[in-house]
């Protein structure tokens, strides 16, 4: 094929012919950096003049870009004489083919092209083609799969609830679920748009029998595997904090199941964040430790070293640690922590019911009972707490 001008729309379309594995021939009296180095590279051949007569004779396909409107012309009046295919950058109307606006996603190619030619707007066409390749990548456009489907497992990561923050990939793979087994603390209102015939399963409603109730989730999330199904685990965060995400994805292993694992925002960072606080701030806080509260320091199960917590100058952000918020208080304030070191609860945070309630070590458990707060909530203890302005979205 050959390509007349070396210019912006060349470097723009030559990337995806080369790909094709065309033949390209550029000739153009000069070229943009990217199209000279495509050539210097042999990607392209490149003859550096301006368009002659007897260019298109041997072509099958012919790009016509260059700034200058008389050679266009003559240009197009050669390729219809030769009945070779030719695409015009400036004047789509005396073109005899339309290049459509192309878009990829997951193994698909999307192409759109205007047909009217009154109504052609390759702006149109292009703001067409984004909403269908986004729509494909975000799950809101379904197109399921029928012959190429592979059965498996996908453990999905649900960000801290507000249903925009779960990943592209994440969404992606609800929508093409036949099965969701979900959190309570999962996005909820992402389950309303699945399809009619998917099956949702509550995970806190799973019958344990005489299984714990994770050994119960594993067995569900096998035995619908094995019949075929597409899978998805949907959890709240990021499955491997605190989500027990591994423990899944090993009894899948062991089942012979093809596991996926989709990473999620985690609430840690993300819910302090939408409360207007940053868990690390120059001259601040240099770093920030995530633990679980759900274990009381002063239980032998406990794994945190809440003494070496103490001594941190950092951020601490507790997780699933409302009920248990006085005792680690305690525990901090025992082993040097300042009795007015800033704490400051984050509940139900992304979502429409999210509230900020602030206190300190020495205030918190108090004001925990004052104030009325409950899980899920996540608490933040450090100098950080004060930086925002409080209640910043």
């Amino acid at each position: 094929m050959v390509v007349l001008g070396g210019g912006q729309v060349a470097q723009r379309r030559l990337p995806a012919l080369i790909a094709a594995g065309a033949d390209v021939h550029l000739v153009s009296p000069e070229a943009t950096p990217s199209v000279e180095a495509m050539a210097d590279a042999g990607e392209i051949t490149w003859e550096r003049r301006a368009y002659a007569e007897g260019d298109l004779a041997d072509a099958w396909y012919a790009l016509i870009a260059t700034s200058d409107s008389e050679a266009n012309t003559a240009a197009s009046a050669e390729a219809e004489r030769h009945r070779v295919w030719c695409v015009r950058s400036d004047d789509a109307d005396r073109a005899t083919a339309w290049t459509p606006a192309t878009g990829h996603s997951e193994g698909v190619t999307v192409a759109v092209l205007t047909t009217n030619a009154r109504g052609r707007d390759p702006r149109h066409t292009a703001a067409i083609r984004d909403a269908v390749v986004e729509g494909l990548r975000d799950g809101t456009l379904v197109a399921p799969h029928h012959r190429t489907r592979t059965a498996g497992v996908a453990l999905v990561g649900g960000g801290p609830g507000d249903p925009d923050l779960i990943t592209v990939r994440g969404r992606r793979l609800l929508a093409e679920a036949d099965v969701v087994i979900a959190d309570r603390l999962g996005p909820r209102d992402l389950l309303a748009e699945l399809p009619p015939h998917v099956e949702v399963i509550d995970a806190a409603k799973i019958p344990y029998g005489r299984f714990m109730a994770q050994e119960a989730i594993n067995n569900a999330l096998i035995e619908h595997a094995k019949q075929g199904k597409a899978v998805v685990r949907l959890k709240g965060g990021d499955p491997f904090v605190f989500g027990r995400g591994m423990e899944e994805a090993q009894a899948l292993a062991e089942a012979g199941i093809p596991c996926t694992v989709v990473p999620g925002i985690s609430s840690s960072v993300s819910v302090p964040g939408a409360a207007g606080i940053p868990v690390t701030h120059r001259g601040v806080a240099h770093e920030f430790t995530v633990v679980s509260g759900h274990v009381a320091p002063d239980d032998e199960r406990s794994l945190v070293d809440w003494p070496s917590l103490a001594k941190l100058t950092g951020t601490l952000v507790i997780l699933m640690g409302v009920d248990k918020i006085g005792r680690i208080a305690e525990t901090l304030v025992a082993h040097g922590k300042s009795p007015q070191t800033p704490v400051a609860l984050v509940q139900e945070g992304t979502t429409a019911a999210q509230r900020r309630v602030d206190a300190t070590l020495a205030t918190v458990a108090e004001t925990v009972v004052a104030q009325e707060v409950r899980p899920p909530a996540v608490i933040v203890v450090g100098e950080v707490v004060g930086v925002g302005p409080h209640g910043a979205v």
